[in-house]
């Protein structure tokens, strides 16, 4: 099969997936609907973390950071100022990838255990401080956010807002998956392969550092205001150590390095826990044993042992499973 027909082929399966999606809310209940979105927005999440565990190599626990200051900035601009979900939208979007930038200066000095323990005390950093927002982040008890409108359409039941998030979902991957084959990403890649070799190259390893982990806040603090959208509230324990587990093992079992495989890898550790739940007692063991299995079996994810099955997949996809 040529690559023009494989393309086209890709391009149908994509789209019919898509028209799938979309047509989910008449098909399925309320709940299938609210796991469907949760789906979208984990796949959203380990993109955006990828960026810096993936791309640049880097062993970074910042994700639930992003992914919590997306989903307050969201909510405390809506409550605290009456701006529309689209305004509160884009600010959560700009200070995630502020707070990316920022993080992003420790990983110019640090490198390997030592920047994951700065990053995982910035987690724990951000917490403390939703704990103790008061009035302005609700404490421990959280923010009740107000009706969101979208241009004047209503998101308030579940299959709108999941509409909304599946949308926002498939062009922010899109643009993962245009970031990541431009010139940018690719000197991203290079960096994280060997910043000697790419400084080598004339690719500045510090000016590519700081905008993967830019980019990297940016989209998981988009996931996180999808997040805060479709509960209707925030409040400190949705954002654990458990989500950060969570999004590191999506990354992993996906496909590090990949386009495609954080979305695979949230597309299962989110669907396969709701098929466990029907094990009394065992859901727990059966999860873990899952993941040991595909660990052991596809250690480079599952993107990468679809590019064993399929041969040229790896080459139709930037940053296949290495």
């Amino acid at each position: 099969m040529s690559d023009l027909m494989k393309g086209r082929l890709g391009l149908v399966v994509a789209v019919a997936v898509l028209a799938a999606l979309f047509a989910a809310p008449r098909l399925v209940n309320g709940y299938v609907v609210y796991i469907l979105a949760l789906m979208c927005i984990n796949a959203l999440m380990a993109s955006g973390f990828n960026f810096v565990i993936g791309f640049l190599g880097q062993l970074v626990f910042a994700n639930t950071a992003f992914f919590g200051i997306g989903a307050y900035a969201c909510g405390i601009v809506m409550v605290h100022t009456g701006a529309p979900f689209v305004v509160a939208f884009i600010v959560a979007c700009l200070v995630g990838a502020v707070a990316g930038l920022i993080v992003g200066l420790p990983a110019l000095r640090l490198t390997g255990f030592q920047l994951a323990i700065v990053t995982l005390a910035f987690n724990e950093l951000m917490r403390w401080i939703y704990l103790h927002s008061g009035s302005i982040g609700g404490g421990a008890s959280g923010l009740e956010l107000p009706d969101a409108y979208f241009f004047g359409v209503e998101l308030f039941s579940d299959r709108a807002k999941y509409i909304f998030i599946l949308a926002v979902t498939a062009v922010a991957i899109w643009m993962v998956r245009n970031i990541a084959r431009s010139t940018a990403g690719r000197a991203i890649l290079s960096v994280g392969a060997s910043e000697l070799a790419a400084a080598s190259l004339t690719i500045p390893p510090v000016r590519y550092k700081i905008t993967a982990f830019g980019l990297s806040g940016f989209f998981t603090a988009m996931s996180g205001a999808l997040f805060a959208l479709l509960l209707g509230r925030i409040a400190p324990e949705s954002f654990s150590l458990n989500q950060l587990l969570l999004g590191f093992a999506m990354v992993m079992v996906g496909g590090m390095g990949t386009v495609a495989g954080p979305v695979l890898g949230a597309i299962l550790l989110t669907v396969a826990p709701e098929f466990l739940r029907n094990i009394a007692g065992a859901e727990e063991i059966m999860y873990s044993f899952l993941l040991i299995g595909l660990l052991l079996f596809m250690p480079s994810g599952l993107f990468g042992g679809l590019c064993a099955l399929v041969p040229g997949l790896r080459e139709r996809h930037l940053g296949a499973a290495r």
